[in-house]
């Protein structure tokens, strides 16, 4: 698909990965739904971008307020060609801690509710939209990308919910790539490594040094304009679909 004129979907898009991707669609020439915390940095981002940027203030845990944003989406009567399910978030806890603690139910439900649930129930919302489309070249109406994480392919100590989270994004991918070709949806996924975003720009420099060793080439940290280049590319490339991209330079995280 051509992303210039696109109308797209993205949810964390306040912030880190899924705010370089939204940037990249404006300055494209798209049109971006940006689903996030009311707390989160939407509304500035909305009037230094706006009329391109909408922001539209939803917990994606809450089917309600996923449904009320949809809901404002369809009201724009314009086509949703991109979805890119970015909102998430890893709490780490041992299983059980030195001093006796185990890892908090709760917590566990909640790292599930919002990396899993929370990104499927925004993707069957946006496919159903897309399904309306009219059929492009191959019959393409649309693209879903999902953002998984290296910790759900091997995750370290402390990220069990994290890993399980990310891990059925990851194994879902080929599932709703097959469950959604009937209507020329595809579904990617990336798997990003570590990544600069704003967490790590407010940490010590040694941290900043001893994590970027973990990248066999090149030795840094990932920018999000190059994930943000990767999502172009995957909407750009229609034979991409049901696949999985691992984005770290080739790291591989130790055991803790």
């Amino acid at each position: 698909m051509n992303i210039a004129g696109i109308r797209a979907i993205i949810t964390g898009g306040a912030s880190g990965l899924g705010e370089a991707t939204a940037r990249m669609l404006v300055d494209s020439g798209a049109r971006v739904f940006v689903l996030d915390l009311p707390t989160s940095a939407g509304a500035d981002l909305e009037a230094e971008l706006s009329p391109h940027f909408t922001f539209l203030p939803t917990d994606v845990t809450s089917d309600d307020q996923v449904t009320a944003a949809f809901a404002t989406i369809e009201q724009a009567a314009e086509p949703i060609m991109l979805c890119l399910n970015s909102a998430g978030n890893g709490p780490g806890h041992r299983i059980v801690r030195h001093d006796g603690t185990m890892f908090p139910l709760d917590l566990y439900r909640r790292t599930i509710e919002l990396n899993l649930v929370g990104a499927f129930n925004v993707l069957r919302n946006a496919a159903r939209l897309m399904t309306r489309n009219d059929p492009g070249p191959d019959g393409e109406r649309g693209l879903i990308v999902n953002v998984a994480s290296i910790a759900g392919i091997d995750g370290q100590v402390g990220q069990a919910a994290y890993s399980a989270s990310k891990g059925g994004l990851i194994a879902s991918t080929l599932p709703l790539a097959r469950d959604l070709a009937d209507w020329g949806i595809r579904v990617m996924t990336i798997a990003p490594g570590i990544i600069e975003t704003s967490l790590l720009r407010d940490t010590p420099p040694k941290v900043r040094d001893a994590v970027s060793q973990l990248a066999v080439f090149p030795k840094r940290l990932g920018q999000p304009r190059e994930f943000a280049a990767l999502v172009r590319h995957l909407a750009e490339n229609p034979f991409l679909n049901g696949e999985v991209i691992r984005f770290d330079a080739a790291a591989r995280l130790p055991p803790r």
